[in-house]
């Protein structure tokens, strides 16, 4: 049988989840936004977008899917820090 694994920011609706993945890891709920991994319609890790926390469900074989949203993260912290390209003007034609 095959999950569907998704991953995807939090929304202010996803912290009773979160704060359940808290507990179930002993751990409090990061601060801010975080990236959710989902398998079907349960969460099993989160990863602040800060990069400097992580919880995941013990119970579950989540350690992947962590390893996969720190990867994300930093995708995402790379293409932030990126400066943003200025368009190259062409000269004026006559």
């Amino acid at each position: 049988m095959s999950s569907t694994v998704t991953i995807r920011r939090s929304e202010a609706a996803d912290a009773a989840a979160i704060e359940r993945l808290a507990a179930l890891d002993s751990a409090s709920a990061p601060p801010g936004e975080m990236l959710l991994a989902e398998v079907g319609d349960e969460l099993w890790a989160a990863v602040g977008l800060d990069g400097t926390a992580a919880i995941a469900d013990p119970f579950r074989p989540s350690g992947d899917l962590v390893e996969l949203l720190n990867f994300r993260v930093e995708r995402i912290r790379r293409e932030l820090a990126k400066p943003a390209r200025r368009p190259r003007l062409l000269p004026r034609v006559a």
